[in-house]
C-alpha cells in the first residue's frame, strides 16, 4: 500500500460528507495468514453505494459493502470476520486465502 492511499480514502470521504452524503470507513484492524491487504488499509463507503480504496482486493469487497450499509442505516459500527484456507481459497476460486478482520463505523 503506498503511503498516500488512506490519505485520498479520506479526502474522498470528506468531500462525500461535505456535500451531505453520509459515509462509513471500513478499516483492517487484523490479519493472518496470506491476507490481500494490509493492517491499515481503509475503504470508503458512502450511502449512494461509491466506494473508495480496498480491504480485501477483491476478495470480501462487497461483504464490507453491505456491512457499511447497515452500519449507515443503524449507526452501529461492526467488527467483521473473514477467513478461508488457502486449500479450500483455491476450490471456490478465491486466491487469497488467509484471514481478516474489519472494523466498519459511520464517518460524524
Amino acid at each position: 500500500m503506498r503511503p498516500d492511499d488512506n490519505e485520498a480514502i479520506l479526502a474522498q470521504a470528506a468531500r462525500w460528507r461535505e456535500g451531505g452524503v453520509a459515509v462509513a470507513l471500513a478499516h483492517v484492524i487484523a490479519t493472518w495468514g496470506s491476507a490481500p491487504r494490509p493492517v491499515g488499509s481503509l475503504m470508503a463507503v458512502s450511502a449512494a453505494g461509491a466506494m473508495a480504496g480496498s480491504v480485501s482486493g477483491g476478495c470480501v469487497e462487497g461483504a464490507v459493502a453491505l456491512e457499511a450499509a447497515k452500519v449507515l442505516a443503524d449507526g452501529e459500527a461492526r467488527f467483521l470476520s473473514f477467513g478461508i484456507s488457502n486449500e479450500m481459497a483455491w476450490e471456490v476460486g478465491l486466491a487469497c486465502g488467509g484471514k481478516l478482520e474489519v472494523y466498519v463505523e459511520p464517518v460524524q
